[in-house]
């Protein structure tokens, strides 16, 4: 075995150029892959983490205008929600499937002023469970909590954009002050984290002092519920049917007039994301495959030269004495360790290139206009996935070798000591 070591290394010093030019084709292909991998982790990360900021696990039911005359009723009659349906809901009809079901009352617009500090905004009445809906993130104190709801306390959370308007120096003082909002004045119990859009800006009170102070009617806004029944995206979309054709019907909208009674179903969104995210994926490694495959094309077309030129070689150790077999093994030796020590070189290298996109490009965010957003999260590759790509380019190298070494085995040593 040393003895085969020591004359692969004699022939790799002794072609230089070949050696090189071999191994710049493997280095290319499997840093081209890995950088091509990191990237694609690096937007997909992105996409998943922007996307779950907006997609929850629930199923929330609104009420809008109807887009479609029906029973007696024309178009654009506004659709109300109202506590039966709440009931209907947590029927049995649907008991089953549906689990936790909560509601959100209208939006009120007010003026919060504190310490002559003044901002907009709008005050809705929510349930405890409105914070993983609509995916808040705190930034100080807390979120509403069941005594609240229970006692039905005067209490509020702020954006932190409206935190900053009323307490400019120190936003999180606003905590545990009372603000004015018109003539009714709520103690902040907690600050959420918001950009500067007015979208988010929402001020979230507990549902039953909303009802009390701003609404004494049976009307609210939206219905929000979990599933516990359904498994897979068929599953979902068939309770969704379902459910919005029994709403529909209850309310005299059209059977297929979705603006009339709207869903959105977090659930089948999510597995869309996902199923998104795959084909993602595997196209990327396609495109990495091929990129391998190039390398693998320029291995093989160089053994081939290789093996070509060392014909008459050949034919001197077969008229000595060696076996084909040992002109086979020779042969695929050269090209396994060409293929292994510059296979690793480029994965080296292209893990440092996903390192250096981390730190350069996936530091940087773009604005687009309501928000900011990484292009970039963790751009980089595993390294399993790094590794099982090289091996398999070492493998693929083998098989290239073995092709021309083969066809080198089968000579007759009269033929390829003719050989020029």
């Amino acid at each position: 075995m040393r003895e085969l070591f020591h004359e692969i290394a004699g022939n790799l010093r002794n072609n230089k150029l070949r050696t090189v030019l071999t191994g710049f084709a493997v280095s290319w292909g499997i840093f081209l892959l890995i950088c091509l991998l990191g990237a694609g982790n690096g937007l997909m990360n992105s996409f998943m983490g922007n996307m779950a900021d907006y997609i929850s696990q629930s199923v929330s039911v609104e009420g809008w205008r109807t887009s479609k005359p029906y029973a007696g009723y024309q178009e654009g009659r506004v659709i109300e929600l109202d506590e039966s349906d709440v009931t209907y809901t947590e029927g049995p009809r649907w008991s089953p499937t549906v689990g936790n079901v909560t509601r959100q009352t209208a939006s009120t617009g007010v003026t919060f002023s504190l310490d002559g500090n003044t901002v907009a905004g709008q005050i809705s009445g929510v349930m405890p469970e409105y914070k993983d809906q609509e995916k808040l993130k705190m930034y100080a104190g807390r979120f509403l909590n069941p005594d609240d709801l229970k006692e039905r306390r005067k209490v509020i959370v702020l954006s932190l954009a409206q935190a900053k308007e009323l307490s400019p120096r120190n936003p999180d003082a606003v905590v545990g002050r009372w603000v004015s909002a018109g003539t009714v004045s709520f103690r902040v119990v907690g600050i959420y984290h918001t950009d500067e859009s007015d979208m988010y800006r929402t001020c979230p009170i507990p549902y039953t002092a909303y009802k009390v102070i701003y609404d004494t009617s049976d009307r609210i806004e939206s219905i929000t519920f979990t599933l516990d029944g359904p498994e897979t995206k068929e599953e979902y979309e068939a309770f969704e049917k379902d459910y919005a054709g029994a709403m529909r019907l209850r309310h005299d909208v059209a059977p297929d007039d979705w603006r009339g009674i709207w869903i959105r179903n977090g659930y089948t969104d999510n597995m869309e994301m996902n199923d998104a995210q795959r084909i993602i994926r595997t196209f990327l490694w396609i495109l990495g495959l091929l990129t391998l495959v190039s390398g693998i094309v320029g291995v093989s077309n160089i053994m081939l030269i290789a093996v070509k030129e060392r014909t008459h070689e050949f034919g001197i150790r077969k008229a000595i004495g060696a076996s084909p077999a040992e002109i086979l093994k020779l042969i695929i030796a050269e090209s396994v360790t060409i293929t292994a020590i510059f296979g690793y070189i480029g994965m080296f290298l292209g893990m440092i290139a996903c390192q250096i996109m981390d730190k350069t490009v996936g530091q940087e965010a773009v604005d687009i206009g309501l928000t900011k957003i990484q292009m970039l999260v963790n751009p980089t590759v595993g390294l399993d996935v790094a590794l099982e790509a090289t091996i398999l380019l070492i493998v693929a190298g083998t098989i290239a070798g073995a092709i021309p070494a083969w066809k080198a085995a089968r000579v007759k040593p009269i033929e390829a000591l003719r050989a020029e």
